[in-house]
């Protein structure tokens, strides 16, 4: 059997998940902590999503993969001895077993993204680490009226960045759902789908900024999907505003 665990973390200070020669990085530290618990028997750890450098994640799945001797340790107490092992800023939230044969990406049912912005000219210290400012007025109801253009399969090509992962087989995708809630001058993009490509998600947000901003009109997204040029998009925005609220599996 091997090991699923849960995991949250704040990614401000981290290079993002995947381990890399020029910074510190999520999976890096999380190795250190498994290899304290299972007292250096050989592993290996995949997680379910590369978040980039600045993500961070509520619901961050890694599959832990026993190479040597199994751990006697029931998973309930794997939490508690991880988090002793790792920094405040990353939290294991849960662990489970699973079947060997278990992948974290390809079991994978859906994934679900929040990108959170503050839509202010004023900067709120108490927010900033998790939001994107952005200082001029929206129109939200807009950027609602957009979101409809996006479900469904798509090929989103445009929404990715070029050739940054050859061993992609395709760039169709599907979105099962887009939605845009807001609280005053808080604005949340959450989104979920079967998988998503390198910066998706932050193109996909800053293009319903660009429709916030009336650069781009909700009735022209079909268009720029259609297109699979890059620059037909929005920006890609900052990763700060993003989180990884929950991977699903059936």
């Amino acid at each position: 059997m091997g090991i699923l665990l849960t995991i949250a973390y704040d990614g401000t200070g981290y290079c993002g998940w995947q381990v890399q020669k020029n910074g510190i990085t999520i999976c890096e530290m999380l190795e250190g902590a498994v290899s304290k618990l299972l007292e250096g028997q050989p592993f290996a750890l995949l997680g379910a999503s590369r978040t980039d450098s600045g993500v961070h994640a509520l619901g961050q799945v890694a599959h832990i993969r026993e190479m040597g001797v199994k751990t006697k340790i029931p998973p309930h107490k794997m939490p508690q001895i991880l988090n002793s092992h790792l920094p405040d800023d990353i939290v294991v939230k849960d662990a489970a077993l699973v079947p060997d044969d278990f992948h974290p990406i390809k079991d994978a049912k859906s994934k679900t993204y929040v990108y959170k912005i503050h839509n202010s000219k004023i900067p709120n210290p108490l927010t900033s680490r998790y939001t994107t400012l952005v200082g001029k007025k929206l129109n939200v109801d807009a950027m609602k009226d957009a979101c409809k253009y996006f479900i469904g399969e798509h090929d989103f090509k445009t929404f990715s960045v070029p050739n940054s992962n050859p061993l992609i087989k395709t760039t169709v995708r599907e979105v099962y759902n887009l939605q845009i809630t807001q609280n005053n001058d808080h604005i949340e993009v959450w989104i979920s789908g079967n998988g998503f490509l390198h910066n998706m998600v932050r193109i996909i947000a800053g293009t319903l900024v660009a429709v916030g901003h009336g650069q781009i009109e909700p009735n022209q997204i079909p268009q720029i999907i259609a297109s699979k040029e890059r620059d037909a998009a929005g920006k890609t925005m900052p990763p700060q505003g993003l989180t990884l609220v929950e991977v699903f599996y059936s």
